[in-house]
């Protein structure tokens, strides 16, 4: 039967639980498919709370026993949980259940990935190993004893004892059930050794499966350098005497950062030059990075209740993003993030699914881990840090710390800690937190005796639930270039907090400055020639910026903006200026782009990953999105036509400069995955990319056989895959590879995303009947099925082929993996973009899903939302 019918959950309604706990013991004898738990929680009444109700959560379980103070009970157990009659007192509640952990392949919980026991307990997993209020404001020290065959035995915590079959562990910090962790398996450590600010020595431990301790190496030293960059910017020590990460290779998420146990997903820890690339190198340094930040933000202070998700996932997204920034390049990085952020969260902010990014309701909470939560939940901790200073915002950190240390917090508590530092009243910017959509920004100018005054106005369109909108506190920086190229006025933050609202700009003898604020005095009579307004510099807030400005102008920014964010602006801008009127009109491609781009390249004075950045288009799905705003049918096949043509002409334009840039990105240093080498492979890829149009992928060959990292070696073989060519490369690949689960995810995907989009259907329908085809398997599964769900104009082929077939494969995964199965249906979200005909097939694919049989409660909640937009 299908799952019950979904419960809404209301912020509004929150009440603490009726006891506290003081302490949990756990003893687990494993065994595949009947591993037995016994707890033992002494529980007091919370004086707190008016709902005395003993309710402990539980799910999947088979009750054994149980007793209260030593005394067997008989409580009433339904799917959900129990209830029981408890003392008005501290107690001992006592109970044994028996689990199924080899056949649990939903992944939360107890489960089992090729041998190896783990967990995964966030956000409502812990129920499913044992009885418990399983909630992450229910905080308590967990002392485990685990039982079993296996020679490698971990929970969180500080190791207390250990035997033959037998390891005992201690958590000395209260946490919540959801940081719970459990891994016992055949497993072979990578060690390391951390020495804290204050002198203590950290046991660092990375474990792995037989084969892949040649893998470990980078992660080791990424958990090192966060270890001393969190110490260093934000004043924060480890805590335990040993920090572990294992490896797992069945994993829905990216990794946990449960306390002193880290468990991830293979993709996200192991790296080698010869199996990863340099975007998984970066990724693997920014995932460890998160989820050590979270042992403070997110593990000694955690969330009150799961809509406060954001406390902990934006803030410590933004501290990643920062750590990244100063590992690598800032302004590159935050182009991704923006990239990334418009392609997922903007889409997210302006459909069905929109949500606040602290939601007001829930019915299933896996389905709000989302790009809004993380990251525009960290885009306003950045707005926060814009507005009050980098001095204020490091007094303020440090008061949340001292402030809320061991306890679980809400959005309330954190910004509390900013008016006490700051004296501001910050009522207005909360309202990040509680209203959805993304704020459109329109920019007017005015030149008037001298004067400049820009002219801002802010709305946001209705989204589900929210039909009004109140205006934002949106902090706009900006720049003034003067005509000649130079920056007449540095970066100035404008606070924009009206519906409406001007700022006017006069000149001194020290350039342009904002009207009202203190310095030299205007220049009497004064008659300089307009200024060239920067806005939106750093890409200083979530919104999306509406400028009128001609391609000269957008031209003139690519070529003198000293803002990096907003001169790989001007360049996007061009590219999509060009791209809607190729689209609509049939036009040729715009010179000012092409030249503009031309002059970046040669450029050698700039960083080579900022220039391969330069030479990037917008996404189809964006330009999609564009067309829609516009009030124009996107058409997913003349999208592709325009973007490949304008790749091509580009191609020709820079033919001549080509052969400079493969000379000067070639490296004949030993391998490294720093962010000067990862940057000259990819201006290097770019090149090839472009010199494959020309040469019908005659180079991309050549460089295959020479490639001696899997960079060079994927780059090679996506160009001689877009080129219709490889399929002797493709062939040597797997042959090589084959046995590296993580290379053939790569294999997989890279076949679907290469592919015309009239092949793109019938191709993933082979490469899921292939025999290496483990649809179980989060990661293969999404290397194949994601792939297609982001190729644009395959996915969307006219006859619908995509559409049933990502339709089949979700309804098939759904009671396997209902978490995997709800995120993808994602894919379906912005159906209503496109024409009469698509719309009616994707609706009944839609449809069909819904209907499934004993659909899950992720999958419905996902689906209903999307077929109701």
């Amino acid at each position: 039967m299908r799952d019950a019918a979904p419960t809404t959950i209301y912020l509004k309604d929150y009440t603490p639980f009726g006891y506290l706990v003081d302490s949990v013991h756990l003893t687990f004898d494993l065994a595949p498919n009947a591993t037995r738990v016994t707890s033992r929680i002494a529980f007091r009444p919370n004086p707190d709370a008016l709902d005395r109700q003993f309710f402990l959560h539980g799910e999947q379980l088979k009750l054994i026993r149980a007793t209260v103070d030593g005394v067997e009970i008989t409580p009433d157990v339904t799917e959900t949980g129990l209830t029981a009659v408890v003392p008005d007192a501290a107690f001992v509640w006592e109970a044994e259940v028996e689990i199924d952990p080899g056949n649990n392949t939903a992944l939360e919980g107890l489960y089992m990935s090729n041998g190896m026991y783990c967990t995964q307990c966030e956000a409502e997993g812990f129920r499913k190993i044992t009885f418990y209020p399983d909630r992450p404001d229910v905080m308590s020290i967990f002392t485990v004893r685990i039982n079993g065959a296996l020679p490698v035995l971990l929970s969180n915590g500080n190791p207390t004892g250990k035997g033959d079959g037998w390891a005992e562990w201690n958590d000395p910090w209260p946490k919540p059930a959801y940081l719970f962790a459990l891994v016992a398996g055949d497993l072979i450590t990578h060690p390391g050794q951390f020495t804290t600010k204050s002198g203590r020595e950290v046991e660092l431990n990375l474990w792995v499966r037989p084969g892949d301790e040649g893998k470990c190496a980078f992660g080791m030293e990424a958990l090192k350098k966060s270890m001393k960059w969190d110490e260093d910017v934000y004043g924060r020590e480890y805590d335990l005497d040993v920090f572990n990460i294992v490896a797992v290779d069945d994993f829905n998420m990216g990794a946990m950062e449960n306390k002193g146990l880290n468990i991830f997903n293979s993709s996200a820890v192991l790296a080698s030059p010869e199996t990863s690339t340099d975007m998984n190198f970066e990724r693997i340094e920014a995932i460890i990075a998160h989820e050590y930040f979270h042992n403070w933000t997110g593990n000694r202070i955690t969330c009150r209740d799961w809509f406060q998700l954001c406390l902990k996932e934006g803030l410590t997204v933004y501290r990643d993003a920062q750590f990244t920034s100063d590992m690598r390049s800032a302004p590159v990085k935050r182009i991704h993030d923006a990239i990334d952020l418009r392609a997922r969260q903007f889409a997210e902010d302006n459909g069905p699914l929109s949500h606040p990014v602290r939601p007001e309701s829930f019915q299933e909470i896996n389905n709000f881990y989302t790009a809004t939560v993380y990251e525009k939940g960290a885009e306003v901790i950045g707005m926060l840090k814009r507005l009050v200073g980098d001095e204020a915002y490091a007094q303020a950190l440090e008061l949340y710390f001292d402030r809320h240390d061991g306890q679980a917090c809400t959005i309330e508590d954190w910004i509390k800690v900013f008016e006490d530092t700051t004296g501001r009243d910050l009522t207005q910017f909360k309202r990040w937190y509680s209203q959805s959509g993304t704020p459109r920004v329109s920019v007017t100018e005015e030149w008037t005796d001298g004067i400049y005054t820009l002219t801002l106005r802010q709305r946001t369109d209705p989204t589900p639930g929210q039909s009004e909108k109140l205006p934002q506190v949106i902090p706009v920086a900006v720049g003034l270039i003067g005509a000649n190229g130079d920056e007449t006025m540095p970066t100035t933050i404008l606070e924009f907090t009206q519906e409406t609202q001007s700022f006017a700009f006069e000149y001194t003898v020290e350039g342009w400055r904002l009207q009202g604020c203190e310095g030299p005095e205007r220049v009497s009579g004064a008659n300089p020639p307009k200024p060239t307004a920067s806005i939106l510099r750093d890409f200083s807030a979530p919104v999306i910026l509406e400028h009128d400005q001609s391609s000269a102008e957008r031209a003139f920014l690519l070529a003198h903006d000293s803002d990096p964010f907003n001169r790989w602006q001007a360049g996007r801008s061009l590219a999509e200026d060009t791209l809607i009127k190729m689209i609509l009109t049939d036009a040729a491609p715009e010179t000012d782009y092409l030249d503009g781009i031309l002059a970046v390249l040669r450029d050698s004075d700039l960083d080579p990953s900022y220039r391969a950045l330069i030479l990037g288009l917008p996404s189809q799905s964006e330009l999609a999105a564009m067309m829609h705003e516009q009030g124009v049918t996107p058409d997913p096949m003349a999208i592709w036509t325009a973007v490949e043509t304008l790749r091509q002409v580009t191609a020709q334009h820079v033919q001549d400069l080509l052969p400079r840039l493969h000379s000067e990105t070639s490296i004949e240093a030993p391998f490294s995955p720093d962010a000067e080498q990862a940057g000259q492979r990819a201006l290097g890829g770019a090149a090839l990319a472009l010199t494959s149009r020309l040469d019908g992928g005659a180079k991309a060959a050549e460089d295959y056989q020479r490639a001696d990292n899997m960079t060079l070696q994927l780059s090679a073989l996506s160009c001689l895959l877009r080129a219709g060519k490889g399929e002797q490369e493709l062939n040597a690949f797997y042959d090589r590879w084959q046995d590296d689960r993580l290379v053939m995810d790569k294999w997989f995907g890279l076949q679907v995303a290469m592919s015309a989009p009239a092949e793109t259907a019938d191709i993933v329908s082979h490469l899921t009947g292939h025999p290496d085809f483990n649809w179980k398997n989060p990661n293969r599964f999404r290397a194949v099925l994601g792939a297609l769900a982001t190729n644009h104009a395959g996915f969307h082929r006219a006859d619908g082929a995509g559409y049933s077939l990502l339709a089949d494969w979700l309804i098939k995964l759904d009671p396997v993996n209902p978490q995997t199965t709800a995120r993808m249906c994602s894919a379906f979200q912005t159906w209503k973009r496109y024409d009469a005909d698509r719309q009616a097939l994707i609706r009944n694919q839609l449809t069909r899903i819904a209907e499934t049989p004993d659909l899950s409660r992720d999958t419905t909640e996902m689906v209903t939302r999307i077929l109701n937009a």
